[in-house]
């Protein structure tokens, strides 16, 4: 019997999610501690900030997915964009983790009937279907810059995430 399409959404957009959380890591160890913080100016977004962006944005949106506003009060966006000194690799993966897993929880405990039920988010309604949508899109803009940012540090000690692209014989 074919699987019907809310099935099939949840698995590949679960898969997505992980495949975006594996690119990230994968980026993320290649840059040395320092760089972690490093910003091209004043005005960019270092790893470390993207990270605990990223992390923030999981937690709210995602704990409490289908029974409360995904912006949670207690939320301080604006901090996100911050870091206090001394902050560690482990901190980072901490931030990260944590984030990653408030998100699956979620998507593991959806049923295909969800996916058409209503969530809010920062007051507005939204089919679920389309804030895990707005929501995998969000990441994957994210991790290209930490991907960006960690490939231009790395240098030439730089590890192909996918297949390297050809040299010239």
């Amino acid at each position: 019997m074919p699987e019907d399409v809310g099935t099939l959404y949840l698995r590949d957009v679960t898969e997505r999610f992980r495949a975006y959380k594996k690119l990230g890591e994968r980026a993320i160890v290649q840059v040395y501690d320092s760089g972690l913080t490093w910003q091209i100016d004043a005005d960019s977004n270092s790893i470390a900030v993207l990270v605990k962006h990223l992390a923030g944005n999981m937690r709210s949106r995602w704990i409490g997915f289908l029974t409360s506003d995904g912006e949670k009060p207690e939320r301080n966006r604006d901090s996100e964009f911050e870091l206090a000194p001394g902050l560690t690799r482990e901190q980072l993966f901490e931030w990260w983790d944590d984030g990653w897993a408030c998100l699956f929880e979620a998507l593991e405990s959806l049923r295909p009937e969800d996916l058409t039920r209503t969530v809010t988010i920062r007051g507005q309604p939204y089919p679920a279907i389309e804030a895990i949508t707005t929501q995998l899109a969000h990441y994957a803009y994210h991790v290209g810059q930490i991907v960006q940012i960690a490939r231009h540090l790395a240098g030439k000690a730089w590890k192909p995430l996918t297949l390297p692209k050809r040299r010239p014989a």
